[in-house]
């Protein structure tokens, strides 16, 4: 089988249409796109980025439909009736125009659409004129001549339309799109992903950082064998040099993560913390089973037991240590919550005070770690398939609770997978 994953054509677009945002001391934002591609129709919700890319379609520069339409998605104000025009010509643009209507906190401007956002105080002709003055006349000197500035480099020339590139690598060039205008940002490729920090001074981190990478996933492959065929995914990390700027990334939902593999943006996002680079591997290594498993089992969601707890035995696969300093283990009670355990779904297993949670974690990685360490060692190797038929089962029905009871097949083997791992971790 082969992971056909689909993208919202909206977000594909906006993506690939906002080549930077910026701000200034003040606290001015700048985002500046470039409409290249018509904006995608409501009916066409999803797409792989090949099949998007075979489909679009260049805007006629004529057409202010299609303009007006790609600045009302772009735009952080609501768009008037009709555009006014600058106040002046500006030396390199054909026209410029204003869409923020009566909008008093944001300066929305088609040259390419996108403006700047004001700040208390600002008068907005003032405003208005600085922005034709320092934007528009910078970007317009930079259209004529070959020289970069702030604003980044010269936009290059239309390439003529040729055999359209696999899908990892048309995720490659978004991902370097993302931060290509940026000097602070770089990008390191591997074969398989792709890795954008603006850590300064930790060049060396980053190299370790993606060799670890090609290792982990070696190591997830050969632990989670996948009926997918993962040719054409490409995994991301996205690195932040300090927690604040990861925080303004992810959202006050996240607030409380140190890093995260998000589905919806298909990139595993994380910061340097305080513990350092040490501290930082060791999550990252947790963080990219979650996008390994994600991949392997065709973007549907595994069991918390499971995806947790091989993200954790990951972590470190040399440790066996429980990590619950200050908790008396009683294994014939923690035997009795296993079964419970791998019946719950995400919101059964995050529930509960924070030693509730922290014991649930462990009970998983337990289950990995017996999983790897234990169960081959039982007789006849009753479980030697569990996680190959888990995956499997996973795929075909969708159902994380129907995957586990697959994996298990009966009453029976499951009471006896308790009896062996509790045995095991007695003797331990």
């Amino acid at each position: 089988m082969r992971l056909e994953d689909r993208y919202d054509v909206l977000d594909l677009w906006t993506s690939q249409t906002v080549l930077g945002r910026w701000e200034d001391d003040d606290g001015r934002v700048f985002s500046l796109s470039k409409l290249d591609v018509v904006p995608p129709l409501v009916s066409e919700s999803e797409k792989t980025r090949a099949a998007y890319a075979a489909t679009k379609v260049a805007p006629d520069k004529k057409e202010a439909k299609v303009r007006d339409l790609s600045i009302s998605m772009l735009s952080p104000c609501e768009m008037p009736e009709e555009p006014r025009r600058s106040h002046v010509g500006v030396k390199g643009m054909k026209e410029v125009l204003y869409f923020q209507g009566t909008n008093a906190e944001n300066v929305v401007c088609s040259f390419l659409p996108e403006g700047s956002e004001l700040v208390e105080g600002d008068d907005q002709a003032f405003s208005e004129e600085r922005f034709e003055e320092d934007f528009l006349a910078k970007w317009g000197e930079l259209v004529k001549s070959d020289i970069k500035s702030e604003l980044g480099p010269r936009p290059k020339a239309k390439k003529k339309p040729g055999k359209i590139p696999p899908e990892r690598e048309l995720l490659r060039a978004d991902a370097r799109h993302s931060v290509e205008n940026y000097s602070s940002w770089h990008v390191t490729d591997g074969d398989e992903f792709s890795v954008l920090d603006n850590l300064e001074g930790l060049r060396d981190f980053v190299v370790s950082v993606t060799n670890d990478l090609k290792t982990m996933r070696a190591k997830y492959a050969e632990t989670v064998p996948s009926p997918i065929d993962g040719s054409n995914v490409l995994c991301v990390a996205r690195i932040y040099r300090d927690r604040n700027e990861y925080l303004d990334a992810v959202g006050e939902d996240m607030k409380w993560s140190a890093a995260y593999w998000s589905p919806q943006r298909r990139e595993l996002v994380a910061h340097l913390p305080d513990g350092g680079a040490a501290e930082l591997l060791k999550t990252i290594r947790h963080e990219a089973f979650h996008q390994y498993l994600s991949y392997a089992c065709s973007m549907i969601s595994a069991s918390p037991w499971f995806n947790e707890g091989y993200a954790q035995y990951f972590e470190d696969v040399e440790s066996c240590d429980w990590g619950m300093k200050g908790v008396e283990l009683d294994f014939e009670a923690l035997a009795a919550m296993l079964p419970s355990v791998m019946g719950m779904d995400y919101e059964a297993f995050y529930a509960g005070t924070d030693l509730e949670r922290r014991l649930k974690y462990r009970i998983a990685w337990s289950i990995a770690y017996f999983i790897e360490n234990g169960a081959p060692k039982v007789r006849f190797q009753p479980f030697k398939n569990l996680k190959r038929d888990y995956v499997a089962a996973l795929v075909k029905t969708k159902s994380m609770s129907a995957a586990t009871a697959a994996a298990f097949g009966s009453e029976e083997k499951l009471s006896e997978f308790v009896s062996e791992w509790k045995k095991f971790w007695l003797e331990r």
